[in-house]
């Protein structure tokens, strides 16, 4: 006999109360399905909320990602523009390169170190890094490059410092070598007497004529005609009141025939400062200063220092 399961209910429209019966499988039936409803259910609420939290951590990355993304993209392009520097900062050691060079051509200074002038070993490199690679692309290639080309820009410029100290120094020297050589006039006036063999309007001989006779108004201002100290101020019997100048560098001038003397032994007189009056002291037919270059003791003709 089938086994039913009795269940009384009070019905509101009339006071009695009812009674109907349910077989006891099909109850069991019906909690087995609200108890495989309410597991399908949970499992539904619990993959739904592994889905969410899988979707929004998947958000994160991705939000991660893209960040990532636009730092490396806005470092490659920091990058990229470090690049550029590089090579503009190359350009202009370049530039100093061939000043250098432009410079020792012209005022004739040879390289003599083993440092770097184009003219002498090079510069750098004509090899540049490509600057554009697109910022899709993997920069590792660039930046190795780059420190190449840092360390090589290093050692240049520390060279070429090198080599303008050095050009400096030797365009110094060089500076004081000019400074102290004669190039100009001691007066304007009439040359009355060449350099070299003549002869003498006292005696009638052939005679050797170590500087030039220039002539001109008795009190015409004599200039020094280079940089130098005053080595002798005084009377020197046939050229009368007489000037020396030392120059260095085994260069010295001589004035003679003076009226008077401005500059005293011992000091310094810069090219174009007066140093005497012309005059017609000694053995003189008439106003004109005696100049006289010696180099290394030997007289050369003044008329090969004379640019104006």
């Amino acid at each position: 006999m089938q086994k039913k399961i009795k269940i009384w209910f009070y019905s509101g429209s009339s006071a009695a109360i009812k009674e109907f019966s349910i077989p006891k499988f099909l109850v069991g039936v019906v909690l087995l399905f609200m108890a495989a409803f309410l597991g399908g259910m949970i499992y539904a609420g619990q993959d739904y909320w592994q889905m969410k939290t899988a979707s929004f951590d998947n958000e994160l990355l991705n939000r991660k990602i893209s960040r990532q993304k636009n730092e490396i993209k806005a470092q490659r392009k920091q990058l990229q523009s470090f690049a550029r520097k590089i090579g503009s900062l190359q350009e202009t050691v370049d530039s100093l390169c061939i000043f250098e060079d432009k410079v020792r051509l012209i005022a004739d200074i040879k390289q003599t170190s083993d440092t770097n002038g184009l003219i002498g070993i090079g510069g750098l490199s004509k090899n540049r890094p490509d600057y554009d690679i697109p910022l899709e692309e993997d920069h590792d290639s660039l930046i190795r490059e780059l420190h190449d080309q840092v360390h090589e820009t290093q050692v240049v410029t520390r060279n070429q410092f090198k080599d303008f100290e050095s050009l400096i120094d030797q365009l110094n020297k060089k500076k004081n070598i000019l400074a102290a050589t004669p190039s100009i006039k001691p007066v304007d006036g009439w040359i009355t007497s060449n350099f070299g063999y003549r002869t003498s309007p006292f005696t009638g001989q052939k005679e050797f004529h170590s500087g030039l006779d220039i002539a001109n108004r008795h009190g015409e201002k004599i200039l020094a005609t280079a940089n130098g100290k005053v080595s002798y101020a005084g009377r020197k019997m046939l050229l009368g009141k007489l000037v020396v100048i030392d120059h260095g560098h085994g260069t010295i001038t001589r004035y003679g025939h003076l009226d008077k003397m401005l500059v005293k032994r011992g000091q310094s007189v810069k090219r174009g400062d007066p140093i005497g009056l012309m005059g017609n002291t000694g053995r003189s037919t008439g106003p004109h200063v005696h100049y006289e270059i010696k180099r290394n003791g030997t007289p050369v003709n003044p008329a090969k220092y004379i640019l104006n």
